[in-house]
């Protein structure tokens, strides 16, 4: 191979890698088909005031000047007493049209767009604009259009200054702000005279956008940490004051105008920005009016791995940090508008002043209009798979999809088991806690020998010794209980009023009340089990009668387990229980034995009725031959 051959070939094969970097990491994350979803509830504004202060960085805004004064009084003062404030993170690249997409239609876009020169739209994509009835905005036209040409319809109305008002070797360029600060304040002053004007201005789901480019391009032009720079910030503070007392009056302070302040990126100190350095990604946040809580103050602002909060003077302020691209779900939330389709935003519902049932709801929205973007990109890829005849791949793929879809049904469809599970198991141990304190206390040597030693050091007649018997062995006497019975109805209270917000059915009830109060009843009955079963320790000089007892137990539970397979073993567990009265009284002190005079009766009543139910289980199944044969 000749040199120039080889050089041409390298250069074209490095080409193809470098572009691969574009369709690996660069794709569209854009889907179609997907069906727009609103959040039921009523939205708490009718109008949204959105200002975007391009290249404006938070700590800039935030901070307090030279002389320990903020730059932006006004917009202090709302922070302090009327709204909510936090950080806006942005995602690279930190270029003003995907600041803009991110914040207004909700995602993050590809970076095939830089081949346009972030102006253009390469692909048709939904936004908040869109979705709304009305919207007006004002700023430069390198913004504004691409809003513009991707709505259904001509209801985004732009209003831009000429581009040759874009000098970035200006001295002042405040007048780009100023600019539109002043084409607002005609345009309300245009909408007094104008009845048609009037009336859209007063219905619902409208948007006022300004854009205001002054900030940025003085950050170009002389860096952010210049005068210039500095001025412009309070230039916008003072111009968004003058903005939103004119709104308020035009709509004689109906309550139904809420604003956000933000911005698409911020600008490092040599004044660039593009990259993911913190000068460039972090950007402020300010909203407050209808749908917006008040601030809240406390001992800090949060937990953030930053000292902002202390840095800027804000430390008793909650704060509340946001991804730029949930910007979007809020404003569509605030006005009551659809969720723009595109959107990968999550609603930070912190932001929100609504209570907990109208958040959930609006989460569940913007959930479902996130699943819509999985469902249609999965069933395009499928069905891509299936006309290009790679139909082992799909259905691959299609397993894959069936089985996620399955994992959410039965996340749902077994949400309450280990609730239910736990709460049932907790009936079962605490019924047979109480049976077997009934049965130790009343029909075994154990509860009778519990008595003896209790009764060892006094000589008196049987009759007083039984009422003894009763007294202790009773799980119903509650002697000086009124505290522990006020800690079991406070438990109770509490499980019920759990249940009953959550609007469970009447059997999550007695599902979670049973157990408590059997718990309840024979935990009062464990003081006597353990001189019972010191007594039988001492009595027989050694534990082997209890260890025989906890055989028994142990083999019992076997049977029964192994019954299952084979039935007949219920049989041999039922003849040993027709021999343990017996066993039992064989084991009883002889003193003890002047209980004589019901317990003949009552152990062979107890040892036939075993032996009769044995048979059951020797006898033929219906349908079917026995598992055991009689000789």
């Amino acid at each position: 191979m000749e040199v120039w051959q080889l050089v041409v070939s390298g250069v074209v094969v490095h080409i193809i890698l470098f572009y691969s970097i574009f369709d690996i990491y660069f794709t569209s994350p854009l889907v179609h088909g997907m069906t727009p979803i609103t959040v039921p509830a009523q939205a708490p504004a009718s109008r949204l005031v959105l200002f975007v202060a391009d290249g404006l960085r938070a700590d800039k805004f935030f901070e307090p000047d030279e002389n320990g004064k903020s730059r932006v009084p006004y917009l202090r003062k709302v922070i302090e007493e009327e709204g909510v404030w936090g950080v806006s993170h942005t995602r690279v690249p930190t270029e003003s049209r995907p600041g803009h997409v991110a914040m207004i239609a909700g995602f993050y876009e590809d970076v095939s767009a830089v081949a346009k020169g972030w102006k253009e739209n390469p692909v048709d994509f939904d936004s908040v604009f869109n979705q709304s009835r009305h919207t007006w905005s004002w700023g430069s036209p390198d913004i504004l259009p691409m809003f513009s040409k991707g709505a259904s319809g001509d209801h985004v109305i732009t209003n831009c200054y000429p581009a040759d008002l874009e000098d970035f070797a200006g001295s002042d360029m405040t007048r780009l702000d100023t600019w539109v600060f002043d084409q607002v304040k005609n345009f309300f002053g245009t909408a007094s005279r104008k009845q048609t004007l009037y009336e859209a201005l007063h219905q619902d789901k409208i948007i006022m956008f300004m854009h205001l480019l002054g900030i940025d391009t003085h950050g170009h032009a002389n860096k952010p940490h210049s005068k210039e720079y500095l001025n412009n910030i309070r230039v916008v503070d003072k111009g968004i004051k003058e903005i939103v007392e004119l709104v308020n009056d035009f709509y004689e302070n109906d309550g139904q105008t809420v604003f956000v302040l933000t911005a698409d990126h911020g600008m490092t100190d040599w004044g660039s920005h593009g990259a993911g350095h913190p000068q460039e990604t972090l950007t402020p946040f300010l909203a407050w009016g209808p749908g917006v809580r008040q601030p809240v103050v406390q001992e800090n602002c949060g937990k953030f791995p930053d000292s902002f909060c202390a840095d800027w003077h804000l430390n008793s302020i909650r704060r509340c940090d946001m991804e730029q691209a949930d910007i979007a779900p809020l404003m569509a939330y605030l006005i009551g508008v659809a969720l723009p389709v595109n959107s990968v935003g999550v609603l930070p519902i912190d932001v929100l002043s609504a209570g907990d049932p109208v958040k959930a709801e609006a989460l569940f929205a913007n959930a479902k209009q996130l699943l819509a973007q999985f469902q249609v990109k999965a069933v395009k890829h499928i069905q891509h798979l299936i006309d290009k005849g790679r139909s082992q791949d799909a259905i691959l793929e299609s397993h894959d999809l069936i089985r996620q879809a399955l994992q959410g049904l039965r996340y749902y469809q077994t949400y309450d088991r280990l609730f239910l599970g736990t709460s049932i198991v907790l009936g079962f141990l605490g019924w047979m806690s109480y049976i077997l304190h009934l049965v130790l206390a009343e029909h075994t040597s154990v509860g009778r020998q519990a008595f003896y030693l209790a009764s060892s050091t006094e000589d008196t007649g049987y009759s007083r010794r039984s009422q003894a018997l009763m007294e202790s062995a009773s799980l119903s006497s509650f002697r000086g209980s009124t505290i522990r019975y006020g800690i079991l109805m406070t438990v109770c209270t509490t499980i019920v009023l759990l249940l009953y917000v959550q609007s469970l059915p009447l059997m999550y009830y007695v599902y979670c009340l049973l157990p408590t109060v059997l718990l309840f009843k024979s935990f009062q009955g464990w003081s006597m089990l353990g001189p019972a079963i010191r007594s039988m320790i001492s009595t027989s000089g050694c534990p082997w009668s209890l260890l025989l007892s906890c055989i028994c137990c142990l083999a019992g539970l076997e049977i029964i387990v192994q019954s299952f397979y084979r039935r007949e073993l219920l049989s041999l567990g039922l003849l040993a229980m027709s021999a343990w009265p017996f066993l039992s009284w064989a084991g009883t002190p002889s003193r003890s034995r002047q209980f004589a005079g019901t317990f003949s009766t009552t152990s062979c009543g107890w040892s036939l009725s075993c032996l009769l139910v044995a048979v059951f289980p020797l006898l033929p199944v219906v349908g079917r031959n026995s598992n055991y044969e009689l000789v």
